[in-house]
């Protein structure tokens, strides 16, 4: 194989195979793969801005029965520190995230084993109907699965994905994030995170989503169990299933992923690394290789995201110069990630000044990724989480 032939095929936009993806990572120098995704970059993103956005995760309860082995936020049902967010202190926290500049709710939790369908469309629509301009990028797959497996039609029936996806977006979800997809092989997924919906679900999850236009973005998260080749299948399910993005009804074609978000396996205190001695041994160059490479086997989602959450500022930085025209959200709260180790802070400021340190123009935007402008009234975030 050889790696010239592989190169011409990526700036030509073509699919590459998993061999030819398992190839480039372990041959191909990190300065060619860093060229050639930000070719990429320049083609799928012509305006050259980097851009960024302002919300705040917030947990609709830390109850959750899928005992992922890598999550230190969960607890078990009856256990002292379980809670499920009551509308009181949404209103707290999302006057405080309208106040920081903030647009939107990155609204996720665990698997509580009494919280149906009911709840979260209540959720949804006291949320909606207190506070019409928030935007909710709410749930997962993992937890639409969920969901669905407790939800049953008005005559006793098992509902359906499309079902749920239907009546949350009726009661006011906006998009549907890329969680829990981890990688997307069942392999995995039985050793890290068993009790979640397998591979084949969460696609199928997706692809309802993306039949009724619902706009969303997937994820991987690296570093752990996975083998090198089983993240580069997982990229080409990726890529398969936006190839299937239908036509919505109307006159715009359905969007599917508007973004990919490739992260480190965060391992402080979590049971894969007490138990199985599994440690994320991933380098700076490492995560940078797989930036480069999420661009170029991808060539149908247009935007990249750096996880500076779990690299760091100057990680990410490079990660601009290598097929990532995103930084993600300052996040004015974030307990999942952090709570295994991420220590990673920036504030409105401060994202701005490391995109301009990296050389780029930095730009506000929403989940759509429509260009926003900063709020003149905005304030520095002082939060307490």
């Amino acid at each position: 194989m050889q790696l010239n032939g592989i190169y011409q095929k990526a700036v030509a936009f073509g699919f590459l195979s998993v061999e030819e993806g398992v190839h480039l990572y372990h041959h191909a120098p990190l300065s060619d793969l860093m060229f050639i995704a930000d070719e990429l970059r320049k083609k799928q993103v012509p305006h050259g801005k980097v851009t960024w956005q302002i919300d705040r995760n917030v947990n609709t309860t830390n109850v959750c029965v899928a005992n992922c082995k890598f999550c230190n936020f969960y607890r078990i049902p009856g256990h002292a520190e379980a809670y499920i967010t009551d509308m009181p202190t949404y209103r707290k926290k999302i006057k405080e995230t309208l106040k920081f500049g903030g647009d939107q709710l990155l609204l996720q939790g665990g698997h509580h084993p009494e919280l149906g369908l009911q709840f979260y469309v209540d959720t949804f629509r006291q949320i909606k109907k207190e506070f019409p301009t928030i935007k909710l990028h709410a749930l997962g797959p993992p937890e639409v699965a969920h969901i669905t497996k407790l939800s049953k039609g008005p005559n006793g029936e098992k509902s359906t994905h499309r079902e749920v996806l239907m009546a949350l977006r009726a009661a006011g979800m906006d998009s549907l994030p890329g969680a829990g997809a981890e990688i997307l092989i069942d392999r995995v997924r039985r050793l890290i995170s068993k009790g979640k919906c397998g591979a084949q679900e969460w696609l199928d999850i997706m692809h309802e989503a993306h039949k009724l236009n619902i706009t969303t973005s997937a994820t991987m998260m690296f570093g752990h169990v996975e083998t090198i080749e089983e993240r580069f299948e997982h990229l080409v399910k990726i890529r398969e299933l936006q190839n299937r993005i239908p036509i919505a009804i109307g006159t715009e074609n359905a969007k599917g992923f508007l973004a990919f978000i490739p992260w480190t396996f965060q391992d402080v205190d979590t049971l894969l690394a007490k138990i199985r001695g599994v440690h994320n041994l991933t380098t700076p160059e490492e995560y940078i290789r797989m930036i480069a490479l999420s661009r170029i086997m991808l060539p149908n989602i247009k935007n990249i995201q750096a996880s500076w959450l779990t690299v760091g500022k100057q990680t990410a930085q490079l990660c601009l110069h290598s097929g990532a025209n995103d930084f993600g959200s300052i996040m004015l709260e974030e307990n999942v990630v952090s709570a295994a180790g991420a220590p990673h802070r920036f504030t409105y400021k401060t994202i701005q000044d490391a995109i301009r340190e990296a050389g780029f123009e930095p730009q506000l935007r929403n989940q759509q990724y429509e260009w926003r402008e900063i709020p003149e009234t905005i304030e520095e975030q002082v939060i307490d989480y």
